[in-house]
């Protein structure tokens, strides 16, 4: 069974979008990178003021509304589509919700070949990363660490607490071919 499609799920500063680029240096065929931040980056921004969309709070909580929902949906659907239509890709998403968050992937990748990854991370190690880089609310991180892997499912898990992004690629690889 060929890999078609890598989901990775952690939390935010769990080192998943590093882990996305070693693997797309190490894997050999080209492999497309499709994560949540991007696809938020890309919403309009009065989806980042309204409770129809998304809103960060300041201790780190995130709430979605339902037109996110809707767009969201429809992006995955797309990142689906193009699978089918002969592209490789390597997911990069946070499952806030646990199983029910699995689930709309699970649906949309029906009859593709797929290597679910949970990329851990420990609280303090991602909080500290989230510090550096300067880009999310403070809290983010520890509040996702262990909460987006509650009943979640793997076919393999790496920790980045210890282990950099390349390693972490070189272990998931060889689940690929």
């Amino acid at each position: 069974m060929t890999i078609q499609v890598i989901v990775l799920n952690g939390g935010s500063s769990s080192g998943k979008s590093g882990i996305v680029r070693c693997l797309q240096a190490e894997l050999p065929a080209p492999w497309l990178a499709a994560a949540i931040d991007t696809f938020v980056d890309s919403l309009p921004a009065s989806l980042r003021t309204t409770d129809a969309g998304i809103a960060f709070a300041e201790d780190g909580g995130v709430a979605i509304g339902e037109e996110f929902r809707r767009l969201e949906a429809a992006w995955r659907e797309g990142v689906a589509a193009m699978v089918r239509a002969g592209a490789k890709v390597i997911i990069d998403d946070v499952f806030l919700s646990g199983p029910a968050s699995q689930e709309p992937w699970r649906k949309a990748l029906t009859g593709l070949n797929v290597l679910w990854v949970g990329v851990r991370c420990a609280s303090e190690v991602a909080e500290a990363r989230e510090v550096a880089r300067g880009d999310r609310p403070k809290g983010m991180a520890a509040a996702q660490a262990e909460k987006v892997h509650e009943g979640v499912s793997y076919d393999l898990e790496v920790d980045t607490t210890h282990m950099e992004s390349l390693a972490c690629a070189r272990t998931i690889a060889p689940y690929v071919s």
